[in-house]
């Protein structure tokens, strides 16, 4: 039986009360609105909120608590939405550092428990440079954290290029996960926001990285998709009959289907099938535990998910809740 205890949770969110104090100063001239309702505390900015902040997202003890309840050894700590690109240049800067050096803080206390992905001010890429040089010296950093869009550009647009080049001479892999979503109007109704928008926001995220030759460029850059990947891998077949049909699409020497495992994929599926098809297409070393620590649809009991699976294999089970994520994470 796969010890629970070694498993490690890459996709666990993490709102420092350092970070959410610097928003509730200076977030409103940039349209961040805080409240209180009922005791509880959200964060709105545009279309984009998020909260209630519990103890569990923002005190490391409250937070060590619950991994003992789900058996999961370590966290690798991400912001989450609205991220900090709402923000002005010089604001979304201290809001990344401000986040990074909490990260870095529950690491020291807590080193072999939880570690940092990283944020970055990636609107200026100028300063999101200068904050990786800073966060790479930071203990416990072990990857960068961005959105599937970066304030309405792709992850394609060549002005990234620089912090590509600097994300990947770190060794570091990129987690992505989405803050806004496509056809947002559309989809505020029954919580389709979420439900649908984000596994979209990652298929539109992959497609960007594959056909803006992102991936081509830089090849040893590693992405990590939410969601169990969202729509990108049940429709990976139907972006690669458009690359093999369409001249425009012929610019990327090779199609959709061979970058499958260029990315990493967690298993927030909520569903045993999708689970299998990921083992099966993608391959068990290119899965990672996640459960979407804490929000309203996140995995209760993560590592049961992957260690009662009845058809996985002890191997594969181990690899899912530990071993690959080890290695990406170099811990």
């Amino acid at each position: 039986m796969t010890n629970a205890h070694t498993a490690i949770d890459i996709h666990a969110h993490f709102y420092p009360r350092e970070w959410l104090a610097l928003v509730e100063k200076e977030g409103a001239a940039f349209g961040a609105e805080t409240r209180v309702v009922d005791g509880k505390r959200f964060l709105k900015v545009g279309d984009v909120q998020a909260g209630p902040f519990s103890p569990r997202f923002t005190e490391h003890d409250a937070r060590l608590e619950a991994m003992d309840e789900q058996g999961v050894a370590m966290h690798a700590l991400s912001l989450s939405l609205p991220m900090v690109y709402w923000a002005g240049p010089g604001l979304s800067l201290r809001l990344s550092a401000v986040y990074n050096d909490a990260a870095a803080d529950a690491h020291v206390k807590h080193p072999q428990r939880l570690f940092g992905l990283a944020m970055l001010p990636m609107q200026a890429p100028e300063l999101a440079l200068r904050e990786i040089e800073r966060a790479a010296k930071l203990p416990g950093m072990r990857g960068a954290y961005m959105a599937t869009q970066i304030a309405g550009k792709e992850l394609s647009d060549p002005e990234f290029f620089p912090v590509y080049e600097a994300i990947e001479a770190l060794g570091w892999p990129v987690f992505l996960h989405p803050v806004e979503v496509i056809g947002h109007a559309r989809l505020t109704p029954y919580y389709l926001t979420n439900l649908l928008g984000n596994p979209f926001e990652s298929a539109i995220a992959a497609a960007h990285l594959i056909f803006g030759k992102v991936l081509d460029r830089f090849p040893k850059l590693v992405v990590v998709l939410p969601h169990a990947g969202g729509a990108f891998p049940w429709l990976v077949g139907r972006l690669h009959r458009g690359w093999e049909k369409r001249k425009d699409l012929q610019h990327v020497e090779r199609g959709p289907t061979e970058y499958l495992r260029r990315f990493y994929y967690d298993t927030v599926g909520y569903s045993e099938r999708v689970l299998d098809y990921l083992v099966e297409v993608v391959g068990p070393d290119r899965i990672l535990m996640g459960s979407d620590y804490c929000f309203p649809i996140a995995y209760e009991r993560p590592v049961e998910i992957v260690c009662d699976h009845p058809r996985l294999d002890e191997g594969t089970k181990k690899a899912i809740t530990e071993v690959n994520a080890r290695r990406l994470l170099r811990i």
